[in-house]
């Protein structure tokens, strides 16, 4: 029996599939302009569908280098990372990169690493890595370029620009504890999230140096969403003793509790003091006012791509870890505990 040997997918099967000519392919997956999005998500579709991954290495090779950097995100519904990714774009713009946005569902996917490892980029923003993601590490080895931003990796050989949760943690804990609490919990984020991780520990080291514990049943973890926020809240302000001030991990998580009391009849803060943490726009808005730990993202951005652009020119210099100090924003959501 003869064997059948399967030809490699061309960009001309995926014109086929998708129904548009053969440089439309190219130019939809560079993400050139002057295509539509309807074309561009048909001709995406179909390169999916094949297995076909545009290279772009020669193109690359005959210019020296490209000019797209990939900012990687986990999902867009959090608005903490809009505020993250427009400085980023900006400190990219003014030193001639463009930016492509790349969503990566958490496991890395046949989309992200296509989108990654096509040729086409010449360096990438980590705005997302779980600690057991082997994605840094196959950056590492495929050489391309890449800076952890507000993330850390502690295995992992890297650049790294991130903020000093545990001391910002700590510092929403002081406050928690001078002014008078002592039935305190947490609504913390996801245990591969290196940022949840250091917030707990220093949010927990604080309360600890004052003689507070905090047991598993006032401390939940969760993905750092609003919804997650409201549930945890729920169960924990449901409780016989119920907690007298939560600690949030992020400012999402925050809004979420806040909105559970109020569904619940308790005022913020007389009955219940709630603390976020990074400062989102959101967190002033008039009807929050959320008392929160802040570390300007701007710095955060314009540190990250500094690292980048210095790794691009120089692969072989010695890796950076920087972290953005963290201050604390006195709103309106922190008061001592009711006496009632």
């Amino acid at each position: 029996m003869a064997m059948t040997v399967q030809k490699p997918v061309t960009s001309a099967d995926v014109a086929r599939l998708a129904g548009v000519s053969q440089p439309t392919v190219s130019r939809a997956l560079r993400g050139e302009p002057g295509v539509a999005a309807a074309t561009i998500e048909k001709v995406r579709r179909a390169a999916d569908a094949l297995g076909y991954v545009l290279n772009e290495t020669g193109r690359s090779l005959s210019t020296r280098r490209t000019n797209l950097v990939g900012i990687v995100v986990p999902e867009l519904t959090n608005p903490f990372y809009p505020e993250l990714i427009e400085p980023l774009r900006r400190e990219l713009d003014g030193a001639g990169y463009r930016s492509v946005l790349i969503a990566d569902p958490g496991e890395s996917g046949f989309n992200v690493v296509r989108d990654l490892l096509n040729g086409s980029l010449a360096g990438v923003l980590l705005t997302t890595s779980p600690m057991g993601s082997n994605l840094p590490q196959v950056l590492k080895d495929r050489r391309i370029p890449y800076v952890l931003v507000n993330r850390v990796l502690d295995l992992v050989e890297a650049d790294m620009c991130s903020t000093d949760n545990a001391a910002g943690a700590r510092l929403a804990a002081s406050l928690i504890v001078e002014i008078g609490h002592r039935r305190i919990a947490a609504v913390l984020g996801p245990g591969d999230a290196s940022n949840a991780r250091d917030r707990e520990r220093g949010f927990r080291e604080e309360l600890a140096e004052h003689g507070i514990a905090l047991p598993a049943s006032r401390a939940l973890h969760g993905p750092f969403s609003y919804e997650s926020g409201h549930e945890r809240a729920v169960q924990l302000l449901s409780s016989t003793r119920r907690p007298t001030s939560v600690f949030c991990a992020n400012d999402v998580l925050a809004i979420g509790a806040y909105n559970a009391a109020r569904s619940l009849g308790l005022r913020v803060p007389e009955d219940l003091t709630i603390v976020g943490f990074d400062d989102i726009a959101m967190a002033s808005w008039d009807v929050f006012q959320l008392t929160t730990v802040r570390y300007e993202l701007p710095t955060m951005a314009a540190e990250s791509v500094r690292m980048l652009l210095a790794r691009i020119e120089d692969p072989k210099r010695s890796h950076e870890s920087l972290m953005i100090p963290t201050t604390l924003v006195k709103r309106a959501t922190h008061g001592p505990p009711s006496t009632g």
